[in-house]
Protein backbone atom coordinates (compact mmCIF):
# COMPACT_ATOMS: atom_id res chain seq x y z
CA UNK A 1 0.00 0.00 0.00
CA UNK A 2 1.23 3.48 -0.85
CA UNK A 3 1.07 6.34 1.61
CA UNK A 4 0.29 9.96 0.84
CA UNK A 5 1.32 12.09 3.78
CA UNK A 6 -0.90 14.91 5.04
CA UNK A 7 1.60 16.38 7.45
CA UNK A 8 -0.58 19.40 8.20
CA UNK A 9 -2.70 16.99 10.27
CA UNK A 10 0.12 16.86 12.83
CA UNK A 11 -0.98 20.35 13.91
CA UNK A 12 -4.31 18.81 14.88
CA UNK A 13 -2.80 15.86 16.69
CA UNK A 14 -0.21 17.87 18.63
CA UNK A 15 -1.81 21.29 18.88
CA UNK A 16 -5.30 20.64 20.15
CA UNK A 17 -5.82 19.42 23.68
CA UNK A 18 -8.88 17.45 24.66
CA UNK A 19 -10.62 19.77 27.09
CA UNK A 20 -12.31 16.83 28.82
CA UNK A 21 -9.04 15.27 29.97
CA UNK A 22 -6.27 17.87 29.78
CA UNK A 23 -7.45 21.32 30.86
CA UNK A 24 -4.70 23.89 31.04
CA UNK A 25 -3.89 25.46 34.44
CA UNK A 26 -5.66 28.68 33.47
CA UNK A 27 -8.76 26.59 32.74
CA UNK A 28 -8.97 25.07 36.19
CA UNK A 29 -12.66 25.92 36.22
CA UNK A 30 -13.08 23.46 33.34
CA UNK A 31 -14.09 25.65 30.41
CA UNK A 32 -14.72 23.82 27.15
CA UNK A 33 -12.46 24.24 24.12
CA UNK A 34 -15.11 26.41 22.47
CA UNK A 35 -15.54 28.62 25.55
CA UNK A 36 -11.77 29.12 25.56
CA UNK A 37 -11.85 30.11 21.88
CA UNK A 38 -14.65 32.60 22.55
CA UNK A 39 -12.75 34.25 25.39
CA UNK A 40 -9.29 34.11 23.77
CA UNK A 41 -7.61 37.33 22.63
CA UNK A 42 -8.16 38.32 19.03
CA UNK A 43 -11.09 39.25 16.86
CA UNK A 44 -13.70 37.02 15.27
CA UNK A 45 -11.84 37.02 11.94
CA UNK A 46 -8.70 35.61 13.61
CA UNK A 47 -10.77 32.96 15.40
CA UNK A 48 -12.84 32.23 12.27
CA UNK A 49 -16.08 33.03 14.07
CA UNK A 50 -18.57 33.80 11.31
CA UNK A 51 -21.38 35.24 13.43
CA UNK A 52 -22.41 35.65 17.06
CA UNK A 53 -25.94 35.84 18.40
CA UNK A 54 -27.34 36.37 21.88
CA UNK A 55 -27.25 32.60 22.60
CA UNK A 56 -25.22 30.99 19.78
CA UNK A 57 -22.26 31.43 17.49
CA UNK A 58 -20.91 29.96 14.25
CA UNK A 59 -17.28 28.99 13.81
CA UNK A 60 -15.36 27.40 10.97
CA UNK A 61 -13.93 23.99 11.74
CA UNK A 62 -10.18 24.51 11.94
CA UNK A 63 -9.55 21.00 10.58
CA UNK A 64 -12.45 20.62 8.13
CA UNK A 65 -13.74 17.56 6.35
CA UNK A 66 -14.25 19.81 3.36
CA UNK A 67 -14.12 23.51 2.51
CA UNK A 68 -16.71 25.47 4.46
CA UNK A 69 -17.21 22.92 7.25
CA UNK A 70 -18.63 24.99 10.08
CA UNK A 71 -20.24 24.43 13.44
CA UNK A 72 -23.16 26.11 15.17
CA UNK A 73 -22.93 26.14 18.96
CA UNK A 74 -24.62 27.61 21.99
CA UNK A 75 -22.42 30.17 23.77
CA UNK A 76 -22.89 28.17 26.96
CA UNK A 77 -21.20 24.78 27.13
CA UNK A 78 -23.83 22.07 27.45
CA UNK A 79 -23.35 18.45 26.45
CA UNK A 80 -26.91 17.48 25.52
CA UNK A 81 -29.79 18.97 23.59
CA UNK A 82 -32.12 18.62 26.54
CA UNK A 83 -29.84 20.94 28.56
CA UNK A 84 -30.55 23.88 26.24
CA UNK A 85 -32.93 26.59 27.39
CA UNK A 86 -35.92 27.22 25.10
CA UNK A 87 -34.21 30.41 23.84
CA UNK A 88 -30.94 28.59 23.12
CA UNK A 89 -32.78 25.77 21.36
CA UNK A 90 -34.76 28.13 19.14
CA UNK A 91 -31.73 30.23 18.23
CA UNK A 92 -29.54 27.16 17.61
CA UNK A 93 -31.88 25.72 14.97
CA UNK A 94 -32.62 29.11 13.41
CA UNK A 95 -28.87 29.68 13.12
CA UNK A 96 -28.35 26.21 11.60
CA UNK A 97 -30.92 27.11 8.94
CA UNK A 98 -29.15 30.41 8.27
CA UNK A 99 -25.78 28.62 8.11
CA UNK A 100 -27.08 26.20 5.49
CA UNK A 101 -28.42 29.13 3.42
CA UNK A 102 -25.06 30.96 3.71
CA UNK A 103 -23.15 27.83 2.62
CA UNK A 104 -25.42 27.30 -0.37
CA UNK A 105 -25.26 30.91 -1.54
CA UNK A 106 -21.65 31.66 -0.62
CA UNK A 107 -19.95 28.42 -1.67
CA UNK A 108 -22.55 27.27 -4.20
CA UNK A 109 -22.62 23.80 -2.70
CA UNK A 110 -25.20 21.33 -3.98
CA UNK A 111 -26.01 19.84 -0.60
CA UNK A 112 -25.17 20.10 3.09
CA UNK A 113 -24.70 17.40 5.73
CA UNK A 114 -26.08 18.62 9.08
CA UNK A 115 -25.50 16.60 12.21
CA UNK A 116 -24.53 16.25 15.85
CA UNK A 117 -22.44 13.70 17.72
CA UNK A 118 -23.90 13.69 21.23
CA UNK A 119 -21.50 12.03 23.64
CA UNK A 120 -18.08 10.48 23.15
CA UNK A 121 -19.52 7.07 22.11
CA UNK A 122 -21.38 8.84 19.29
CA UNK A 123 -18.12 10.24 17.94
CA UNK A 124 -18.11 13.58 19.70
CA UNK A 125 -14.49 14.68 20.05
CA UNK A 126 -15.56 17.70 22.13
CA UNK A 127 -18.59 16.15 23.77
CA UNK A 128 -18.69 18.66 26.64
CA UNK A 129 -20.00 21.42 24.34
CA UNK A 130 -22.60 20.34 21.81
CA UNK A 131 -22.14 21.61 18.29
CA UNK A 132 -24.03 21.13 15.05
CA UNK A 133 -21.80 20.34 12.07
CA UNK A 134 -22.79 21.87 8.73
CA UNK A 135 -20.67 20.33 5.98
CA UNK A 136 -21.13 21.56 2.39
CA UNK A 137 -21.16 18.88 -0.29
CA UNK A 138 -20.77 18.84 -4.07
CA UNK A 139 -21.44 16.05 -6.55
CA UNK A 140 -18.22 14.08 -6.91
CA UNK A 141 -16.51 15.57 -3.85
CA UNK A 142 -16.12 12.16 -2.24
CA UNK A 143 -13.43 10.50 -4.28
CA UNK A 144 -10.58 8.08 -3.81
CA UNK A 145 -8.16 10.57 -2.24
CA UNK A 146 -9.97 10.64 1.14
CA UNK A 147 -10.59 6.91 1.20
CA UNK A 148 -7.34 5.65 -0.26
CA UNK A 149 -4.96 8.32 0.96
CA UNK A 150 -6.70 9.65 4.07
CA UNK A 151 -6.07 13.09 2.62
CA UNK A 152 -8.42 15.99 2.03
CA UNK A 153 -8.06 18.47 -0.80
CA UNK A 154 -9.09 21.94 0.38
CA UNK A 155 -9.00 24.51 -2.44
CA UNK A 156 -9.71 27.56 -0.23
CA UNK A 157 -8.02 28.76 2.94
CA UNK A 158 -9.98 29.27 6.16
CA UNK A 159 -9.56 33.04 5.73
CA UNK A 160 -11.05 32.93 2.22
CA UNK A 161 -13.96 30.79 3.41
CA UNK A 162 -14.54 33.11 6.38
CA UNK A 163 -14.71 36.16 4.08
CA UNK A 164 -17.09 34.38 1.70
CA UNK A 165 -19.44 33.17 4.42
CA UNK A 166 -19.51 36.47 6.32
CA UNK A 167 -20.45 38.23 3.07
CA UNK A 168 -23.11 35.59 2.27
CA UNK A 169 -24.48 35.79 5.83
CA UNK A 170 -24.67 39.60 5.65
CA UNK A 171 -26.33 39.51 2.21
CA UNK A 172 -28.95 37.05 3.44
CA UNK A 173 -29.89 39.11 6.48
CA UNK A 174 -30.38 42.63 5.17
Amino acid sequence: MEHLWATWRSNYVTGVSDSRTTPTPEDAEGRSLFERILSAPGDDREKHIVVRGPHTFVILNRFPYTVGHLMVLPLRAVADLEELSPEEHAELWTTVTQAVAALKSGLRCEGVNVGLNLGAPAGGSQSDHLHVHCVPRWSGDANFISVAAETRVLPLSLDEVWETLVAAWDAGHR
